[in-house]
């Protein structure tokens, strides 16, 4: 249920900036009256990413909120993902450019592949040993270092990725399609955290304690 949780503001994204168009012209221009930094207009399909970037900041910032109200309690990695959105779609909704949110999920896999690098050397266990750690039982310390690394790995090309797929950025001139990026942010970049996390599985298991031989 966690993870639906969070990622519903990509899937409102998504939706919103799909369906721009099939809007009502009043929702749009009530949209306008109630934040005036929008200035929508109707059957404008350029229009559709402001819409979808404000709905994604909203929608972040509530989570946020109902986090720290329900259960007290807000992580760290949902803090870092609110501001980096609040900078980078502020200022797209600001400038009105897009390649701000474009730059986005780079922004936020590299600053993870930092922080994953940094536990490294900072403080006494990987991160992802400490996310993971109370659930499985692997003792060797070169394991857990190995699979931190794998992660930053990940957390680097997934970057790269999105700054290849994104129009406004678009490094080797391969002309994505704005259309194209919002697919690849949604369906691509889960995707690829996906085929990661079971690949994880596969290296873990190697390392799993066998359970039947313990008990026999």
């Amino acid at each position: 249920m966690k993870q639906l949780f969070d990622f519903f503001p990509i899937l409102l994204f998504f939706i919103l900036y799909k369906f721009y168009l099939d809007l009502p012209d009043e929702l749009i221009l009530g949209i306008n009256a109630g934040v005036p930094l929008m200035q929508l207009t109707p059957g404008e399909s350029s229009d559709a990413i402001y819409l979808a970037t404000l709905a994604a900041i909203l929608v972040t910032l509530v989570q946020v909120v109902m986090a720290a109200i329900i259960v007290r309690k807000v992580e760290k990695m949902p803090l870092i993902t609110l501001a980096i959105l609040i900078v980078f779609g502020g200022a797209t909704l600001a400038l009105k450019d897009p390649v701000f949110i474009q730059w986005k999920p780079t922004a936020i896999n590299w600053l993870f592949a930092l922080v994953f690098l940094g536990s490294q050397f900072i403080g006494s266990k990987p991160l992802i040993q400490r996310m993971m750690g109370h659930a499985i039982e692997i003792q060797e310390a070169r394991v857990w270092a190995q699979l931190n690394l794998a992660w930053v790995a990940f957390f680097v090309v997934a970057g790269i990725a999105n700054l290849i797929v994104a129009p406004e950025i678009d490094p080797f001139g391969l002309q994505f399609s704005e259309d194209t990026w919002v697919d690849f942010k949604l369906f691509g970049l889960m995707g690829m955290t996906i085929a990661f996390v079971v690949a994880q599985a596969f290296f873990l298991a190697r390392y799993m304690p066998n359970t039947d031989e313990e008990t026999s």
